[in-house]
Order: C-alpha cells, then structure tokens, then sequence
C-alpha cells in the first residue's frame, strides 16, 4: 500500500510516503512562512524524489488535530482536495496518537502534551507499541489537572510534544524523578509517524474526513464570554 500523510497540525509542516509499507519519505520544515505556501510543493518534492506521481498513491492521511486551528484546516482541506480529485480514500490521524508512535519502547506511560495556550494543554497517555495503546482520551485541560491524572497511574512518564518547551520546569517540579523527557529529535510530531499510524486505520471518502477540535477556536470563545457578560 502506498500511503501520502500530511501534518500541518502544529508548527512543523510535514509530508511523509510511505511505499509497499516501507517509509520512503520523511520531509519536515519549520519556517516563518504559513503551511498553506509549503505543504504542495513539499508534496511535490517528496513525490518527485520518491519516483511516484499522485496516481501511484493507494490512500491519503491527514493529522487531523488536535492542534492549531488553522494548520488544521489546511492539511485536512489538502488532503480531502487530493483524495476528491484522484478518486482515492483518505484517512485521518490523531495527533497525540502520532506523537506516541514516535516512541518505540518504554517502561511507563507515554505523555504527549500540546501547548493549547492559556496555561492549558492538549493531552492523553499511551503505552508504547506499533499501533500505542491508549489510555487517556484526547483532552484540552490546565496542565495541572492532566499531571493529576498522570500522577495517579503511579509509573514513569515520557513527555514529548511542543507543550513540552512552554510546561517542563513545571512537569519536572512536580513529578520529579518519575517525569522523563524525550531527546531532541523525538519531541515533535513527525509525518513519517503518522504515515505508519494510517496504515493500520479504517480508510473513509473524503466528505467524512473532518477536523478534531477539542474546545470552540479563541474568536468563539472571547464572543461567547463577551455574550454572556452582557446577560449578567
């Protein structure tokens, strides 16, 4: 099976392929420009370099969230404008799923984590695998009521994603010993993860390929509290 996987969920773009089941690419940028001005010619380029055209590729994945709103949007609107226009399936992947396929073993629970901005984070537990168990469902919630929950699983925890650079003084200090972090090069979400992921999930047509959003974007939620303070 020949899969193409997009994520634009969070501040990397990256595009993955993978062929006959074997990751062939794995491209990631982070640059100043939007992801909508890089994800086609990286798709381009990972195509071109991979000797495939869009006719070679069986099914088509996106990250489908959670993550920035926007970058959101535009790799599942990619993806479902691919997928339309060459009469293939698609299929989408969860975020924190893929950043738990980033992991290959360890002795606790996985932690992936999101900044989702107001002192709150985007997270679930996984335990390591091809396919990561889960244990946690997708979450938004203030960071320190996901430690709770991490804290009574009583194990050790590996945290990665990009919550990780605004909350590890504060995971540390509160966990200690049992918090461990992932290096580097494994603390973000990367294509060639999700592109593994979608290899073992139940394909869909296009029109029900979706965004996962876990709470209304920051416009709704300032109209809403402003609404509300009006009925006060």
């Amino acid at each position: 099976m020949n899969i193409l996987m997009i994520d634009t969920s969070g501040p990397a773009c990256g595009v993955a392929l993978m062929r006959d089941g074997q990751i062939v690419c794995d491209m990631q940028l982070i640059s100043g420009r939007t992801h909508s001005q890089r994800v086609m010619p990286m798709v381009d380029m990972a195509l071109t370099m991979s000797e495939m055209t869009i006719a070679d590729i069986d099914r088509f994945g996106a990250v489908i969230g959670p993550g920035s709103f926007t970058g959101v949007r535009i790799g599942v609107s990619t993806v479902k404008a691919l997928a339309h226009a060459a009469g293939k399936p698609c299929v989408g992947v969860d975020a924190l799923a893929a950043l738990a396929a980033n992991v290959a073993s360890f002795d606790g629970v996985i932690c992936p984590i999101l900044d989702a901005r107001a002192k709150q984070v985007y997270g679930a537990m996984f335990r390591a695998g091809e396919v990561p168990e889960r244990l946690m469902e997708d979450e938004a919630m203030p960071l320190e009521a996901y430690l709770n929950a991490v804290e009574a699983t009583g194990e050790r925890a590996l945290f990665l994603g990009d919550g990780v650079a605004a909350f590890r003084d504060a995971i540390a200090q509160r966990l200690g010993e049992r918090a461990d972090f992932v290096s580097p090069q494994h603390m973000n979400l990367r294509a060639a993860s999700a592109c593994a992921l979608a290899a073992h999930q139940q394909e869909m047509d296009y029109v029900h390929l979706l965004p996962l959003y876990l709470r209304a974007p920051q416009a709704e939620r300032e109209r809403a509290a402003r609404e509300a303070a009006g009925h006060v």
